[in-house]
């Protein structure tokens, strides 16, 4: 069995590239940074070092790397005949796989077993994202015959992996825990063996839990401890206030996941203390900055914050919790971050209901509205 990861990155090769080569399949890494893809295939194995209750090293070997950049002929060589396609790249970053999907599809025998397309993104449905852009790419008459040599499914995946001290090489430090959430349908009864993940038949509670509990909270105590001076996320909450505030937050998005997807209370309140307990880890080298990075995508309308809160606002439910998150977010100043640079310039100069619109993707006419633009208000008004 052969299985082809886009994103070689700490999380490609600490949990989704791990997970592959425990279920037997043979890995090949693709990716765009030259210096990390030769690293690799100039190296035998790596190591991925578990921290926390029952942790244990875990090798790897039996890789091999190309670059997705440069050598777009190996790599199509790779896909024709894999069985497995996966990626750990960002959400935004998908339009550019899809290329490499179609060529995918293109060289594959017209009787061979269905490619297995599963991005692993802290999106939700990210392969049917990139199950469009490649559509799109063939056109409808093209796409009409190729669809049919893949199946995309949608997957929820949960682990952390931390910035990576600047001397670990290939190695990875990551967390025991992890959840690889499949969905099963698209698969029929021939779901990839995969032990090292889990196939659900319906796949976007478990998203939205993960989304709206872990990536929320995440992000949260990344903005609450990056305002109170703290440089970890386990730092920040050891600190009682910001670990009230995040709180509170997961209570407000707890309220929405309870009525909408049918977890009782206790359930939700056992994992949400159990997400709390990973983030107070204090083997997990996480910073407040690495969380935090990006926060004009985490603002996003379908993203962490804005997209539980205007669900919790058309149900009439608090949001006050998120709307604070939503403004220390706005706070996040961190020149050696993009995305945080010009959010900062956005903040300075335009008005509070521009950036609700144009960042949040908030309407008028929306129950969030006002409250949100009066959230956005305190923070460009300081």
């Amino acid at each position: 069995m052969k299985a082809v990861h886009f994103g070689a990155g700490n999380i490609g090769r600490g949990f989704i590239g791990l997970l592959l080569h425990d279920a037997g399949y043979e890995v090949v890494f693709a990716d765009v940074n030259a210096e990390l893809i030769d690293a690799l295939a100039a190296s035998d194995d790596y190591t991925v070092h578990e921290v926390g209750d029952g942790a244990r090293d875990r090798r790897v070997d039996r890789y091999r790397a190309v670059n997705s950049q440069t050598d777009a002929a190996a790599l199509a060589a790779e896909l024709a005949d894999a069985d497995v396609l996966t990626t750990a790249v960002g959400p935004n970053i998908l339009r550019f796989i899809a290329p490499h999907v179609l060529q995918a599809l293109r060289d594959r025998a017209p009787d061979a077993a269905p490619l297995a397309v599963m991005a692993c993104e802290n999106a939700i449905d990210a392969t049917s994202l990139l199950r469009d852009e490649t559509a799109k790419l063939a056109g409808p008459d093209e796409w009409l015959g190729l669809e049919r040599r893949a199946v995309f499914a949608n997957t929820a995946v949960d682990r952390i992996v931390p910035g990576q001290p600047g001397e670990s090489g290939l190695d990875v430090t990551v967390e025991t825990f992890s959840e690889w959430a499949i969905e099963r349908p698209p698969f029929g009864d021939a779901p990839p063996p995969i032990p090292g993940a889990h196939f659900v038949d319906r796949l976007g509670p478990y998203i939205e839990r993960k989304l709206f509990t872990v990536n929320t909270g995440h992000a949260s105590t990344a903005y609450f401890g990056f305002l109170a001076g703290h440089e970890r996320i386990a730092e920040a909450l050891a600190d009682p206030s910001v670990a009230a505030r995040v709180e509170r937050v997961l209570e407000e998005t707890s309220a929405l996941i309870v009525a909408k997807h049918g977890f009782t209370e206790e359930e939700q309140a056992q994992y949400r203390a159990t997400i709390l307990g990973r983030f107070r880890n204090a083997a997990l080298p996480d910073t407040v900055e690495r969380v935090g990075r990006q926060p004009l995508r985490k603002l996003g309308r379908r993203e962490r914050f804005i997209g539980p809160a205007a669900e919790l606002a058309e149900r009439g439910l608090p949001v006050d919790g998120l709307l604070d998150a939503v403004e220390a977010a706005l706070g996040f100043d961190v020149p050696a971050d993009p995305e945080s640079v010009e959010l900062q310039q956005r903040v300075r100069t335009d008005d509070a209901e521009t950036i609700v619109r144009e960042v949040c993707g908030i309407e008028p006419r929306h129950p969030l509205h006002d409250r949100l633009v009066a959230a956005v208000t305190r923070r460009t008004a300081s």
